[in-house]
């Protein structure tokens, strides 16, 4: 029973990334099972409503369900609603698109944004479109970078890092350069990215302290916005703002563990 929990949530983890679905062949290969085993997984998310099947291209995709109970919950723990506030007021004064993340497991998911750009060039994130990718992200990095090195490296290579094609052209593609990168974001106190995880698109991230001395963190904010407005010269005053903004959300976070369960899915 517990092996076919958690191949189900590998084909919702799976679909979650792909909008315009997967065929029953591309879904059992990508989680390593045959596809009879795939086909019955998928009818029985299907008869829950959780997937849904096109006529036309015979794809699976997800259904409306899954992020029906996602804005459900948060909207019962209260969390997003909590914390959207700072999210509008640091979105004010950076004039920038802001992401608030939460720390679920081993992952980062997003939970609330704002939108500062009020004309020109703006940066507009699919809200829950995917994990994050932690060496590409300013967010990823400020996580990592609380990390053991064994741990944040780990996570990297589980993920993959990617190529300049798939990602941005200035991102990470080595173990070294992700270590001189954390090691820069520890000594700063934010994290920044500049055309790694996106083509002309740069970010600051500081990670949301947990409560106590020694608690891990429990999430992230971040400022994402065109480079030709957040430049390389602006990052530091916008990282100084984004450590405030996490230290003012540190302390109106819930005490209790937000847990992988809480969040939607996941700069």
């Amino acid at each position: 029973m517990a092996g076919q929990i958690d191949r189900a949530l590998s084909v919702l983890e799976l679909l979650s990334d792909q909008p315009q679905g997967r065929s029953l062949g591309e879904i059992a290969e990508a989680i390593a099972i045959p596809k009879s085993a795939t086909h019955r997984i998928l009818a029985t998310l299907i008869e829950r409503d959780f997937v849904e099947q096109d006529r036309s291209t015979q794809h699976y995709r997800l259904s409306i369900r899954l992020a029906a109970l996602g804005f459900r919950h948060l909207a019962g723990i209260g969390l997003a609603e909590i914390c959207q506030p700072q999210l509008d007021a640091l979105a004010g004064s950076t004039g920038e698109f802001v992401r608030l993340g939460v720390v679920t497991g081993e992952r980062l998911s997003f939970i609330a944004e704002a939108q500062g750009a009020r004309s020109g060039l703006r940066y507009e994130g699919a809200f829950g479109r995917r994990d994050v990718r932690l060496h590409a992200t300013a967010t990823g990095k400020a996580w990592l970078a609380t990390l053991p090195e064994e741990d944040a490296v780990r996570l990297v290579l589980q993920q993959g890092f990617g190529t300049p094609e798939e990602l941005g052209p200035r991102v990470i593609t080595t173990i070294p350069a992700l270590l001189t990168d954390l090691a820069r974001t520890r000594r700063q106190g934010y994290a920044t990215v500049y055309e790694e995880a996106d083509p002309g698109v740069a970010a600051v991230s500081a990670v949301i302290p947990g409560h106590g001395k020694d608690a891990p963190v429990v999430g992230t904010i971040a400022v994402i916005g065109p480079i030709v407005r957040l430049t390389r010269k602006r990052m530091a005053g916008v990282g100084a703002e984004v450590i405030e903004a996490a230290g003012r959300l540190s302390l109106m976070w819930p005490s209790h563990p937000y847990r992988p369960t809480d969040a939607l899915a996941g700069e």
